[in-house]
């Protein structure tokens, strides 16, 4: 995909400037707007309509999680990847909650900012293995949900579940498909069908919907 804009939010400019020159000098990719806080990044995005919100956590006037719940709700086509340390974990799962489309470690290389912000503006969500493995530990360790989760699991067949806990666990497409004894085109039919069954826009939603739905627990 080329061709992609990208609005850069944080606070701190020396960040942002970081940020420009490491996305100006990529190809395909360009930077048509800085925000220091959530609100100016709201504000800009629902003006600039740009494909890929970079978005920090921790901003003043408004903070990056309020700042994409509103972004979402004024202008959903426009793709936030929430950039968060990990003492933010909280933080980062209200996040995809408030329509995120992934999110990004601060101390991740250039290249996979890069590659993440590619992966995002062609309509997918990031939750590289790794990370969405960690993120799980992290929000299983406290109590479950207590609340009634907004979307129950009807209606999604016994191997449809297995698929949905192992993205919830942090499995690739390809390691489902190993796991299960099944193909990669198979795998994606079946992800394809959790989204639709759930209602669910990207990969981040399954996993917030199976961890609601009490799928995966700490050490699953």
């Amino acid at each position: 995909m080329t061709g992609i804009r990208v609005l850069v939010a944080d606070d701190q400019a020396l960040l942002r400037g970081s940020f420009r020159v490491l996305l100006e000098t990529a190809p395909g990719l360009s930077v048509v707007g800085e925000a220091a806080d959530g609100a100016e990044a709201v504000r800009l995005a629902v003006e600039l309509r740009p494909d890929v919100v970079l978005m920090d956590v921790r901003m003043p006037v408004l903070d990056g999680i309020e700042a994409t719940r509103r972004l979402h709700a004024e202008a959903p086509e426009v793709r936030v990847l929430v950039l968060t340390m990990f003492d933010d974990d909280s933080a980062v799962f209200t996040a995809l909650r408030a329509g995120a489309a992934g999110f990004l470690l601060k101390d991740t290389p250039p290249a996979d900012l890069l590659r993440a912000i590619t992966v995002i503006a062609a309509g997918e969500s990031l939750l590289a293995p790794t990370v969405t493995r960690r993120l799980i530990e992290e929000f299983t360790r406290g109590p479950a949900p207590t609340t009634s989760p907004a979307r129950p699991l009807t209606g999604i067949t016994d191997r449809e579940q297995q698929v949905l806990t192992l993205i919830a666990r942090g499995h690739a497409n390809d390691e489902i498909a190993m796991e299960l004894h099944l193909s990669l085109a198979t795998v994606k039919t079946y992800v394809g069908r959790l989204l639709a069954k759930l209602h669910a826009r990207d990969r981040a939603q399954l996993v917030i919907i199976a961890y609601e739905n009490g799928l995966v627990r700490a050490n699953p």
